[in-house]
């Protein structure tokens, strides 16, 4: 019992060293993670993709890009009150946007889930409440998913190749199943008696049915824009919005199921099969670059600078009061 009690004052004692420690490593890591995600970009090609366009083309799609992380960077929003520490609305959507910047190119797990946790912690946020936070925005993606994704396979807007084990018809039913499902959450928001259910021990609440309704407009949106992004990208105007976009969310949960980070290589190979043959290939995979520039690395390194500055900031705000006590 001694030796148990010796060796918590010791740890005690070296914890703000230890601590020093672990945020050098973690600030070490992310900052391995982004340069192996950037050796992965051909830059030549990105330059090259990017000089062909004009900068009216660039700014809208870039414009587009702001929309699409805007809504994003709301979804945290919803999931208020967090607590008794509740940060402002401005540090939730600074959070959210870190974290979704990160999530894109490097991985739920180190994103959309270890950002938040870190940066919600220092705001003082509890363990459980961002648990649940998380959950909700993860709910809220894909909840628009459902929304689009259903809306546009079951309408028939892309008609798959014949060698594809998965046909037309195939998505046209899968379609109409993502639309009961997402109707369904929704209807489940407004009529549902039990709001509230504990999972292995972490606590699950319905939201009501204005913030079901906040949910799928925010994330039709963000899935909306970056499908937008790649249509005004895309020369010559021969390929309609509702098809880029319906190409885009196969792309996407394709990426989601390999679980390969900012799903490099899986979105441009399911653009090239389905487009490839409506569009020059040359143009579709400079297009695909650009929107992976000003989508993806664009808003990265923006949150690492975002994220250096909120370390830095904690850091200082740390020594001002040993240096006003001594």
């Amino acid at each position: 019992m001694n030796a148990r009690h010796e060796w918590a004052r010791a740890l005690k004692k070296r914890w703000p060293s230890i601590r020093r420690w672990l945020l050098g490593g973690f600030l070490l890591l992310v900052a391995v993670l982004v340069v192996m995600q950037a050796r992965e970009v051909r830059w030549d090609r990105v330059f090259r993709a990017m000089a062909s366009y004009r900068s009216s083309t660039l700014l809208e799609a870039a414009a587009l890009a702001a929309v699409g992380h805007l809504a994003y960077s709301c979804f945290d929003l919803l999931a208020r009150p967090f607590g008794r520490r509740e940060p402002s609305a401005g540090r939730i959507m600074t959070v959210t946007f870190v974290s979704y910047a990160f999530n894109l190119n490097l991985g739920s797990f180190i994103g959309g889930a270890g950002f938040r946790y870190r940066l919600y912690s220092k705001l003082g946020v509890d363990s459980a409440a961002v648990t649940r936070v998380l959950a909700l925005s993860l709910v809220t993606n894909w909840l628009g998913y459902l929304w689009l994704a259903g809306a546009l396979f079951t309408i028939g807007t892309l008609r798959l190749p014949e060698n594809w084990k998965l046909g037309s018809s195939a998505l046209h039913g899968i379609g109409i199943a993502l639309l009961v499902v997402a109707a369904g959450y929704v209807v489940l928001c407004a009529r549902a008696r039990r709001r509230s259910w504990t999972f292995k021990g972490h606590g699950i609440e319905l939201p009501g049915l204005r913030v079901a309704l906040l949910q799928s407009a925010l994330a039709m949106t963000s899935w909306a824009a970056m499908g937008g992004v790649i249509y005004v990208l895309l020369p010559g105007g021969d390929l309609d919005y509702p098809l880029v976009l319906t190409v885009l969310l196969l792309g996407s949960i394709a990426s989601a199921f390999t679980h390969i980070p900012a799903g490099l290589g899986v979105i441009e190979a399911i653009f090239i099969t389905l487009l490839g043959t409506q569009e020059s290939r040359p143009e579709l995979l400079g297009a695909l670059v650009t929107y992976r520039a000003i989508y993806y690395l664009i808003p990265l390194l923006i949150a690492a600078i975002v994220y250096a500055g909120l370390e830095a900031g904690w850091r200082r705000s740390r020594r001002v009061p040993a240096s006003s006590g001594s």
